[in-house]
C-alpha cells in the first residue's frame, strides 16, 4: 500500500511519528512527511493505526498498484 500525508491538513500532532517512527516523521517545523511512501507488509498494520489515530485526518492510505 502506498501512504500520504496531506500538508494542508496535518496539525504536527506526532501520533503518525509514534505509531510508525519509520514510515512517518516531524519536519523542523512540526508537521508529519512520510519517508516510506510504499509501505512495507509488516508495517501495514502500524500505518493503519496511524491513519485511524490521526486528529486532523491527515493520513490516507491507496493500494500499491495505484
Amino acid at each position: 500500500m502506498k501512504v500520504h500525508v496531506d500538508a494542508d491538513v496535518c496539525g504536527g500532532f506526532g501520533t503518525c511519528v509514534s505509531k510508525a517512527p519509520t514510515v512517518f516523521e516531524l519536519t523542523d517545523a512540526g508537521y508529519a512527511v512520510v519517508l516510506l511512501p510504499d509501505v512495507p507488509e509488516e508495517l501495514e498494520a502500524a500505518v493503519h493505526e496511524a491513519v485511524v489515530l490521526c486528529p486532523t485526518q491527515a493520513i490516507s492510505i491507496t493500494p500499491s498498484d495505484e
